[in-house]
């Protein structure tokens, strides 16, 4: 039943679409699974999304209609009343009772339209009684989450695109197949159970973004000292995509977000294996690394967080990003670098405390042992000790 009902309103909402979209309507929406193009919005997995998606086709309908009357009247209009036919254009004044109407009608329209749009508003401001909590932090160009209360409880990581790069860069004309999930793939699923209260709290790091998830009938604003809150309550098992919806940069088309929702058992499962794959990776930040392994960690590190600014070669890009490259900074007291990394440097550079003391003395030693700066510079090793004494 559920199914057929969805079914119909499916056929509505594209064929109302499809109506106010000739006529310059933007009823125009892109699946973001990967899908071509389609003349809807995502199939909704939560009540919220449904409401959404019903008002969605409320809308549309009322529109079609005003659309059918006000045309239909017009050239019936034309029609009968055309010169060849011998009509006289009329001579009157103004009428009251057609002032009244044209009035009072759309007032009646509008209010029929905000009744139901202001519930659905109220309904998605609620997160109260949540029984999980996440923090969603965007950076650029990336997601990091924070399980802050409920089951998951301490579980943290980032989440990175993992389209590779040569199906994104143009080979000067020669076509390199592209996966199935296209720029919508990445290396770690935000996971949470079915049929339960998912909190999500949103803030960046660095510039405005935005976390959506169509099928959830979620789009919450991420901006840098702000906290802003959304929730969610998937009804259905799956893998669910969306993408920062806020545009935040050069690969703004490059954050995309994918949650993967789970029975309970196997939630558990899951948070059971992830704190002990947390546990097993927690570095020791008083061990003595050997230049050798700070370089090759550091190199993981910097092309996972630090190349799309900087690209692989260091160079940067010229007028956003400097290079690395005999900088100052880099080749200069490791003080400063680890400074900078902690701390950020105007709006270009965000602070990266969410990395291990581990990770940011190792992407320090390899910029300092990488590329023309290997042998020019001081301290060409950073120990962890040095990072965690700087936090």
């Amino acid at each position: 039943m559920l199914k057929s009902s969805l079914g119909i309103r499916k056929a509505v909402a594209s064929a109302a679409a499809i109506a106010m979209t000739s006529f310059g309507g933007a009823a125009f929406a892109e699946n973001v699974s990967g899908q071509p193009l389609q003349y809807n919005l995502a199939e909704p997995v939560t009540e919220i999304a449904r409401q959404i998606y019903d008002l969605h086709t409320l809308m549309l309908v009322i529109c079609l209609v005003i659309f059918v009357a006000v045309f239909g009247v017009m050239f019936y209009s034309i029609y009968a009343h055309r010169k060849s036919k011998g009509a006289k254009s009329a001579s009157f004044h103004e009428s009251v009772k057609v002032e009244i109407a044209w009035t009072i009608v759309p007032f009646l329209i509008v209010i029929g339209m905000a009744l139901p749009a202001t519930k659905t508003v109220v309904a998605m401001k609620d997160t109260s009684n949540a029984d999980l909590t996440i923090k969603a932090t965007g950076y650029q160009w990336k997601w990091g989450y924070e399980y802050l209360a409920g089951e998951g409880e301490g579980i943290a990581f980032l989440s990175t695109l993992t389209t590779p790069r040569d199906q994104i860069d143009d080979h000067q004309g020669q076509a390199v197949a592209r996966g199935e999930n296209y720029l919508m793939e990445v290396d770690n699923h935000v996971v949470v159970p079915v049929n339960k209260k998912v909190r999500v709290v949103t803030t960046a790091n660095d510039v405005i973004h935005a976390w959506m998830i169509p099928a959830f009938g979620v789009k919450q604003d991420a901006i840098p000292g702000f906290v802003r809150d959304t929730w969610f309550k998937a009804e259905k098992e799956g893998i669910y995509r969306g993408q920062c919806a806020e545009l935040c940069g050069k690969d703004h088309a490059y954050m995309p977000i994918v949650v993967e929702v789970m029975s309970e058992e196997n939630y558990s499962k899951w948070v059971q294996a992830k704190l002990d794959e947390m546990k097993a990776k927690q570095d020791d930040p008083t061990k003595e690394w050997t230049k050798e392994d700070m370089v090759a960690r550091g190199e993981q590190v910097y092309n996972a967080n630090c190349a799309a600014c900087h690209q692989a070669s260091g160079e940067g890009i010229p007028g956003a990003f400097p290079s690395l490259v005999a900088a100052p900074s880099v080749v200069g007291p490791q003080a400063d670098q680890i400074a900078i990394l902690l701390n950020g440097k105007g709006a270009g550079m965000p602070a990266w405390k969410q990395l291990s003391d581990v990770e940011i003395a190792s992407v320090i030693t390899y910029t300092r042992n990488a590329w023309a700066n290997a042998g020019t510079g001081t301290d060409p090793v950073v120990q962890p000790s040095a990072v965690t004494a700087a936090r």
